[in-house]
């Protein structure tokens, strides 16, 4: 009973989860690369890094970054970032905090070619600058490259115009931890803008769909301009560390609020007919992730779980795949031809199983 409501208060907090749009496995720790929050997902990053500054008693110094994006559709999307003790602005009229505003629209999706493109345009309201980055990353097997343009018309609340460039990538160890880099660096820098960095960890945690980043860099604010060069003001340490927790909120949760109905209705799809194996969908696992059966037989996908599912085949010739299937609905398939036949769930990619046909 214990496990099954820990499994259930995870399955409650957990929200559908896309493979390429949502993973921080595939973006580094100061760039934002071509990432998009699903539609009607709202995405909440809250990234924390700190330093200890020094002086007569040591005292550790906090800069988190929050992140709010709305995902749309058409693979655009919303947001807006708050940051504290930001040195944009500065030195004329320091500010400690700072929003940028921006929208991003994700031009190549990445899923039929290993190329993905996003322009993202941006207001910074602390140096009242119009920002803009173009951003591309190129994936091959566990390997994501990343690489952006930015340009800024007033850089740190100064002129003229000017613009950056950063690359980074990501070598993914398994579905689960990945490490990552990045470098940035203004076009034509003065004195004091020195390049910025950032290294770190990354992790899926297992059964859910948060991500969380362990990193070093020397940049304490992470937008278009505070990550374009080395923190100076407000980050005097060489190296700042800091993490990045990750919290998607799927809006169609929240459709039992206004629906009498209670909930999703139970829908039955696929094969009609007697199975001859059933695979629960609970506690976002699918809980019997390997079943065998006859050719001419039927197998059936349950989803008892309050959140939506799919049955995803890998291979190209395997049988059709289920859309999301709610809490309560089922899917089908009559497997004709013997074979193994591996498959997934979009929305929670962790989520695998397969089917032998003999």
């Amino acid at each position: 009973m214990f496990a099954r409501g820990v499994g259930t208060v995870l399955a409650l907090l957990a929200v559908p989860l896309a493979l390429r749009a949502q993973l921080r496995l595939d973006r580094t720790p100061n760039m934002s690369g071509t990432w998009v929050a699903d539609p009607g997902v709202l995405q909440f990053n809250f990234l924390h890094r700190f330093y200890v500054a020094a002086g007569g008693r040591s005292r550790r110094v906090v800069s988190p970054t929050l992140t709010s994006e709305l995902g749309l559709p058409e693979r655009t999307a919303v947001g807006v970032k708050y940051s504290t003790r930001s040195e944009t602005g500065c030195p004329f009229a320091c500010r400690n905090n700072e929003f940028e505003v921006y929208a991003r629209w994700r031009v190549l999706d990445g899923r039929s070619t290993p190329v993905a493109v996003a322009v993202t345009p941006a207001w910074n309201s602390a140096a009242k600058s119009a920002d803009g980055e173009l951003s591309l990353d190129w994936t091959y097997s566990h390997l994501t490259l990343s690489g952006a343009v930015r340009g800024m018309s007033k850089p740190f609340g100064t002129k003229p115009a000017k613009a950056a460039l950063a690359g980074g990538a990501v070598i993914r160890l398994n579905n689960y931890v990945a490490v990552a880099g990045d470098v940035a660096s203004f076009v034509s820098p003065d004195s004091t803008q020195k390049a910025a960095w950032s290294a770190g960890v990354l992790v899926l945690i297992p059964g859910s769909p948060h991500t969380l980043s362990l990193h070093a860099s020397n940049v304490a604010v992470n937008t278009i301009e505070s990550s374009s060069k080395r923190g100076a003001v407000f980050a005097p340490a060489k190296v700042i560390w800091g993490f990045e927790f990750t919290i998607p909120i799927h809006f169609k949760r929240f459709a039992p609020w206004f629906h009498s109905g209670g909930g999703a209705k139970a829908v039955a799809a696929g094969e009609r007919g007697a199975a001859a194996a059933t695979v629960r969908m609970a506690q976002i696992k699918f809980q019997t992730d390997s079943v065998t059966i006859s050719a001419g037989q039927i197998v059936r996908w349950v989803n008892e779980d309050p959140l939506d599912h799919t049955v995803t085949f890998d291979a190209a010739g395997a049988p059709s795949s289920s859309q999301l299937i709610p809490m309560g609905g089922s899917y089908a398939v009559r497997f004709d031809k013997p074979g193994a036949y591996t498959y997934h769930c979009t929305p929670h990619p962790f989520m695998k199983g397969v089917v032998v046909v003999k």
